[in-house]
């Protein structure tokens, strides 16, 4: 399928407030086991645009939760999606809860890796880190979506927005931020699925570059720009299986 221009390609449903109604948080399962983070490396799946690191859950890690998220309320998007979004079908929940965002970043590879370790065998300095991740990282946001596509689901071509947001710190106070890079946990494998990205062409005149495609694999994490850096993707209709992902995004310092 062609890619899209931004201009044609819906957006995202933009994430909903749910602190307006208190929800009761999830009692989480506790994150282990886990691999440290000098048995994980980080790599660019598209350079400076998408990043991968495998087994970032463990395969028990990913059972354990996908076995606990089947129990949440999920509730299915609607058929007709407002005007401006991307057509999507699939289940989802979705929970403002910091605690769990904290915990995701610090008590797996995912926080050391991004901030302290290497990218393709390369250390990046606090000046190359800000310029790839937009600024000064803070975490994850606790804005936490679980997202389960099943047979015939899918998401249709699209781009990310960024988002404001008061970042909470451990000590109560919050510190403006905004959201520049999209997170994807897959917690499973399945037939179809993939994300696919379609890079802009370097030119109006030159012949747009071949899709990028990511697929579901247990444990992966996933890593791409948004906001205005965001290419075109997509989530492919999955075909037999089910596709489980946590879901949040990187924070900077606003």
């Amino acid at each position: 399928m062609p890619p899209k221009s931004k201009t044609k390609a819906g957006k995202a449903p933009a994430p909903t407030a749910t602190n307006q109604t208190p929800v009761a948080r999830p009692d989480w399962p506790a994150l282990s086991p886990v691999s440290p983070p000098s048995d994980l490396t980080c790599s660019s799946l598209l350079p400076a645009q998408i990043l991968t690191i495998p087994r970032l859950f463990t395969s028990s890690l990913s059972a354990k939760y996908v076995s606990f998220l089947r129990s949440l309320p999920l509730t299915t998007t609607p058929g007709r999606p407002k005007r401006g979004d991307a057509v999507r079908v699939n289940d989802r929940y979705q929970i403002d809860d910091p605690d769990f965002a904290r915990h995701l970043w610090e008590q797996t590879a995912l926080k050391e890796l991004v901030t302290a370790g290497e990218i393709d065998g390369e250390v990046l300095d606090d000046k190359q880190r800000q310029n790839l991740f937009g600024g000064e990282i803070l975490g994850l946001n606790p804005n936490i979506r679980i997202y389960r596509y099943s047979q015939g689901q899918f998401f249709d071509q699209h781009y990310d927005d960024s988002n404001n947001l008061m970042f909470p710190k451990e000590d109560g106070t919050t510190v403006p931020a905004k959201t520049t890079w999209t997170l994807l946990l897959y917690l499973t494998s399945c037939g179809g699925g993939e994300t696919i990205f379609y890079p802009d062409p370097p030119s109006r005149k030159a012949a747009p570059p071949p899709p990028v495609e990511a697929s579901p694999e247990v444990g992966l994490a996933l890593l791409h720009r948004h906001g205005k850096e965001c290419m075109v993707h997509e989530g492919a209709e999955v075909t037999h299986g089910e596709k489980w992902i946590i879901r949040s995004d990187l924070c900077v310092k606003r």
